[in-house]
């Protein structure tokens, strides 16, 4: 396997993050605004200006998978009052303890080499370095395809019960949206018997489906947002 690098998600790595995730901004400036910005060169821009004041206020918030040069993979995570859509999930607010994991991926064309492992194991040492004891993020409990795509929740989420298999924990439950807790010293600790979770982890979380559209308000779409 080729040894893998990461580098830190900044205003000069952001363009290489993929498409559409370069323009998707549906996490970062929550289901209202990202309805109103018009076109990818709009909605990238939002982001840069996103990226660029939670890197004033907090550090760095997302690790790049490099492989021979070539992107293999990312993850996005923030502080949760920095995340606007984190508020539109039934089983809100993350712990004041945690950061919150927005996005993580491996591209198709490096699965199953143990990238996922190492992107995941790099975030970890890079929050615990930091003082952060826990991730947490908002899983999907259900069939990919009931995954919404044009509400206020964004579409690239955690199947719970992968997140589950590789040592997330369930800290509130949801019958949909339940959100999963894990602590950095543990996730340090992976070893390769969790690999093949983590490759199956990322190979069935949804890319989002494009720019941004015209969001459905909280409570008006198809997912009963509450209860």
């Amino acid at each position: 396997m080729t040894q893998p690098s990461l580098v830190p998600l900044g205003l000069d790595t952001i363009s290489l993050l993929p498409s559409p995730c370069r323009s998707c901004i549906r996490w970062e400036v929550g289901p209202e605004r990202s309805g109103k910005v018009a076109g990818a060169g709009q909605a990238e821009f939002e982001k840069e200006v996103w990226l660029s004041g939670v890197m004033l206020s907090w550090g760095s918030c997302g690790q790049i998978l490099l492989v021979d040069g070539e992107v293999a993979g990312f993850a996005v995570y923030a502080p949760p009052t920095s995340v606007g859509t984190a508020g539109a999930f039934p089983t809100a607010p993350v712990s004041p303890d945690a950061v919150l994991l927005m996005n993580a991926m491996v591209l198709p064309a490096f699965r199953g080499r143990g990238y996922a492992r190492h992107l995941l194991q790099g975030v970890a040492k890079h929050l615990a370095g930091r003082g952060v004891r826990a991730i947490e993020a908002f899983a999907h409990r259900g069939p990919p395809t009931s995954l919404p795509s044009d509400e206020a929740i964004p579409p690239c989420l955690i199947p719970a019960e992968f997140g589950l298999a590789v040592g997330f924990s369930e800290v509130r439950a949801h019958h949909r949206y339940p959100r999963l807790r894990l602590e950095v010293g543990s996730a340090l600790g992976w070893k390769a018997d969790v690999e093949a979770a983590l490759e199956q982890l990322f190979t069935v979380i949804r890319m989002p489906a494009g720019p941004a559209r015209e969001a459905t308000p909280v409570g008006a779409g198809a997912v009963p947002f509450g209860g």
